[in-house]
């Protein structure tokens, strides 16, 4: 197993079918302050929906087509991100991530969505990661500005939700951008 510091007390770690307790226990605590922005089949409510949720990435992970990394602060399960999509042909992917209300303000999912980003880009070489959120998720936008995103626009009402069809804006990174990026944080850190 691997795991990849994010912080003092905070690691990135790989999220297998085998954590469904961990995840569901982290869902239970995170559920009503996700819900509005992701999908209802993310969010297990049984632990059978949960051990489904994390073998529908195994298998994209198996199949190079996704993977969902946990983020656990100490010992505990807080939120983690995800390659929702991976498509090396066309050399497209899109990020997510999803955390829990006591964990938030310490900088985790930026950090934990660099690395995912990173990987993509640079170690298997795609050129676009998208972010897709709801237009009204300003956590979420404010991820995407902090990672050096750029808004490509709005898809206007493409999200049916209980509360009624939402916006969803789209963000994106290429891989020259992230490379200056890159290029740009290591020269200020020399």
């Amino acid at each position: 197993m691997f795991a990849i510091a994010l912080t003092g007390d905070a690691q990135l770690r790989p999220l297998d079918p085998w954590h469904a307790e961990e995840f569901l226990a982290n869902l239970d605590r995170a559920r009503e302050h996700i819900a509005p922005w992701v999908g209802p089949s993310f969010v297990a409510s049984d632990l059978d929906g949960a051990r489904q949720v994390l073998q529908r990435y195994a298998d994209r992970w198996a199949r190079d087509g996704g993977g969902i990394w946990g983020i656990w602060l100490g010992d505990r399960l807080v939120g983690g991100v995800l390659l929702v999509s991976f498509d090396a042909a066309t050399g497209v992917c899109e990020a997510g991530c999803w955390l829990e209300p006591a964990a938030e303000g310490r900088g985790l999912v930026t950090r934990a969505v660099e690395r995912i980003i990173d990987w993509a880009l640079v170690e298997r070489g795609l050129h676009r990661v998208e972010w897709r959120t709801n237009a009204g998720n300003v956590r979420s936008i404010a991820v995407a500005r902090r990672l050096g995103m750029r808004r490509d626009g709005v898809l206007r009402e493409v999200l049916s939700r209980p509360s009624g069809r939402v916006d969803l804006e789209v963000w994106s990174v290429l891989a020259p951008e992230w490379r200056a990026r890159r290029e740009g944080a290591a020269a200020s850190d020399g």
